[in-house]
């Protein structure tokens, strides 16, 4: 059976959560969570707006997720997130148990893979999905952000 949507398609999704943390004038970072082919949760950073350094794209759409399936455990579901996960975000989505992680661009100096934290032992984890658009998305907010050119 060939699937409708693919990770290509969910982590335009994720980006354009990204979008508008940058419009925001967030970090953009955007997430989306899948199950069963379908969106059940999405979030973009909004540490700035919260005035809260845990409000993650990450943690909002664990948040969101958790809530509409009604529990803690999101096993059967799929994270795309346009950032490599931070070490606080891969805490929770161990203790979530996700299924699978997709991520964009990597984090090398702040990522949990730089920070040796680990996904559940049961996490796929998927990378480089849709890297060159959402890592460019960044360097942008920091050139403006810095005022470089």
């Amino acid at each position: 059976m060939i699937e409708p949507y693919d990770h290509e398609y969910f982590m335009r999704k994720a980006l354009q959560e990204a979008e508008a943390a940058f419009d925001r004038n967030e970090i953009p970072v955007g997430a989306v969570i899948v199950a069963q082919n379908r969106i059940i949760a999405k979030g973009h950073n909004l540490t700035e707006t919260l005035t809260d350094v845990t409000a993650h794209a990450e943690m909002q759409a664990i948040t969101a997720a958790s809530s509409f399936i009604g529990g803690k455990y999101l096993k059967d579901c799929t994270l795309y997130v346009t950032l490599e996960p931070c070490q606080m975000c891969a805490g929770a989505l161990y203790w979530s148990q996700i299924g699978t992680v997709v991520f964009a661009a990597s984090d090398v100096q702040r990522g949990y893979l730089a920070m040796g934290t680990q996904l559940h032992p049961k996490t796929k984890v998927i990378s480089g999905i849709l890297e060159e658009p959402c890592a460019t998305l960044m360097k942008e907010f920091f050139v403006r952000k810095r005022g470089l050119k």
